[in-house]
Order: structure tokens, then sequence, then C-alpha cells
């Protein structure tokens, strides 16, 4: 079905526009994509051309953080209608391929086995920018575009597409809670990795938006690592050590599922209030008993739809990546990079028990 962008937050800018200063990156604008060739030499002598000017044949493999995460399947699959479906409509040969935790010693053998078969792109979720960057920039330096996608490696790659303005997911996510616990009260965070950029620039805003709420204070920031069980884990060792919390953060759609999961008992149950970022058919459930009454997300599939039709484009040599330039993504329309070679997706949906139900995803 079609989705209906949500319209509460008031940051969050529509889909065509420029990424400004509140991008999650911290570097600057001299990011390696200035620098890299947009393909490597064996990609232009193998792969064909189309109608648009995009080649045709390139090898592009998808890389999230982890196998089996259901946001990533979402982001990738074929038929979800993300990445590759997109690659496949492009003439592309598309591969996703991962480690299964998530965990940069996971995934950085994936991405040097897809460098040694002769990868033109690498769409890359960066589970920690620092560990991973020594592979990505022997990429680069071979000629193969490396765009990052949900998590940033900001020195380290061609072009990120952000899922989301990362000041109005931060502010947002707090500015729920607060409604729903009145303004006041200990509250806690149950993030993914601690070396996660994304994650970080959230609680980053997180912590600025909490200024604004001088009865809230927070008393934790735990770490799941994208681990059903040690989410599960880190969320019952809050409950312990803060017995008067009253609600909690879950920026992470594995980490919200497990804190749903503890919280939805006779015990917490309508006593701690919990939001963050989850898909809606893992939190059908908790909506409709009253767990969660309000959590917030994009679209996985519009995400990795959009990441690769910015891979093609730059290892066809269509755009570098520079501030201003422009491509067209098929069937979401026109985009404009932004600062950092940064290209926006949109304001993220906030689902509820009004609304959870029109979507599947």
């Amino acid at each position: 079905m079609k989705l209906r962008r949500a319209t509460l937050l008031a940051l969050a800018v529509p889909v065509a526009v420029t990424l400004a200063a509140c991008s999650s990156n911290s570097s600057s604008s001299s990011s390696p994509a200035a620098s890299a060739p947009a393909s490597s030499s064996s990609a232009s002598s193998s792969a064909g051309g189309s109608a648009s000017g995009l080649k045709t044949g390139l090898k592009v493999y998808v890389i999230p953080k982890q196998l089996g995460n259901s946001y990533f399947t979402t982001a990738d699959s074929a038929d979800s209608g993300g990445a590759i479906a997109a690659l496949n409509a492009l003439g592309e040969t598309g591969t996703e391929t991962s480690g299964t935790s998530a965990t940069a010693a996971s995934q950085i053998p994936a991405i040097q086995a897809a460098i040694s078969k002769g990868a033109n792109a690498l769409i890359v979720s960066a589970t920690d920018p620092t560990a991973l960057c020594p592979t990505l920039t022997s990429a680069m330096h071979r000629g193969i575009t490396v765009v990052t996608y949900d998590s940033d490696a900001p020195t380290c790659r061609s072009m990120f597409i952000n899922q989301a303005s990362t000041a109005a997911i931060g502010t947002s996510e707090v500015d729920l809670l607060a409604k729903e616990i009145g303004d006041s009260g200990q509250i806690a965070i149950v993030s993914a990795a601690a070396s996660a950029t994304n994650q970080n620039a959230w609680i980053g805003y997180m912590k600025q938006e909490l200024k604004k709420y001088p009865k809230m204070s927070l008393a934790s920031v735990v770490y799941g690592n994208d681990d059903p069980t040690a989410s599960t884990q880190v969320t019952q060792g809050l409950l312990q050590q803060f017995p008067n919390l009253k609600g909690i953060i879950s920026p992470t759609t594995v980490g919200i599922a497990a804190a749903a999961a503890v919280l939805d008992t006779p015990k917490y149950k309508g006593k701690i209030a919990l939001t963050g970022l989850g898909t809606p058919d893992e939190m059908k459930k908790f909506v409709s008993d009253g767990t969660v009454k309000s959590f917030e997300l994009w679209n996985p599939a519009d995400l990795g739809y959009l990441a690769a039709y910015a891979a093609v484009e730059m290892a066809s040599g269509k755009i570098t990546g520079a501030s201003g330039q422009s491509f067209t993504a098929g069937k979401l329309g026109a985009y404009t990079v932004g600062l950092q070679n940064s290209v926006l997706l949109g304001p993220p949906y906030v689902f509820s028990a009004a609304n959870i139900n029109k979507f599947n995803f």
C-alpha cells in the first residue's frame, strides 16, 4: 500500500531537499569521495550501458550490519522493494551479504570478500566506522564506490544515505516520551552498539532535548548490540537498577522489540512508557495490548532503494557525490546531495494504535 508521511515532526524536511548541518556525519566535505574514481577499471570494461546513461551489469554488494535482522531484510530484499529490487530493475548484479552479528569483526570479512569478487560498488551500514575504515578506504583506492546507509562511516565512503533528519529523530523521541510520562521522571536509553554512528548522533540530540524538560532525567544509556538476548538483559538490568524508572527510549528496532517484550507484563505495562524506532510488523502486538503507545520509523525499503540508486549513479560516473548534485531514484523521485556528501530520505512515520494496521513492513 502507499504509505503516508507523518506530520508530527516539525524538524523533518521533504524527501527531495538538501541535508543540512543536522546530519549525523562528523566529517567535513573533504571525504575520500571527492578524489575516488567513480568505478573500478574492471567494471568499465565489462559493464554495459542503458538509455539513462547508467552502466548495467555492475556488481553491487549490499552489506547491512547483520543478516537476519528484519529491519535490514526489509531495507535490502527484492521482495520488499528494497536495495536488491532497485538493482535488479537497473540491470545490475545485486547481492546481500554480511555477518550474523552486528559487529565489525562479523561485517569486515563480508566486505573483504565482496572486494575480492570484483565489486563495483558497496552499500554498507557501518557497525563501527573506525574499525571498518581501513577496509572501506582500501576499496575506494581500488576505484570501488562506497555508499553508506542507515549508519555512516563519514571519512571512508563516497556518499551517505541518511534515513531522516538526525536532529528530528533524537528530539522527537524525547518529545513523544515526555508526553506519555507527563514531562517528569527518570528515563533510560536502550541503544544498539556503543560504536554505532547513527545511535550516538541521535542520543546526542536526545540529551539536548532533555534540557527542555527539567523534571525529566536520564538515568542511564545501555547497549544491547542489536542482539535480542543482550537487549533483553540490559532492559531487565535497568528495571532492577532503577525501580522508579518512568520511560525507556530504544532507537533500534531490535532493542525496542526486546524492551517491549520485557515490559509486556502486568508488573510494568502501563507503568513504564516505551518509545523509539521499530518496525510496524514487530510492534503491532505491543501497541494493540497497550505496552507501547507510539514509536517511529521510516520505510526501510525506501532507504535501501535510494541507496542502490545512489550507488549506481556514482559507479556510472553520473554524479560524484558533490553537494548540490541531483539524481532521480526511480519511483522515489529526485534527490539533491547535501553537505558532507549526504542525501536525506525524508521524515519518519509516527505509529500508534490509530494507524499502525495500515502499514506492513
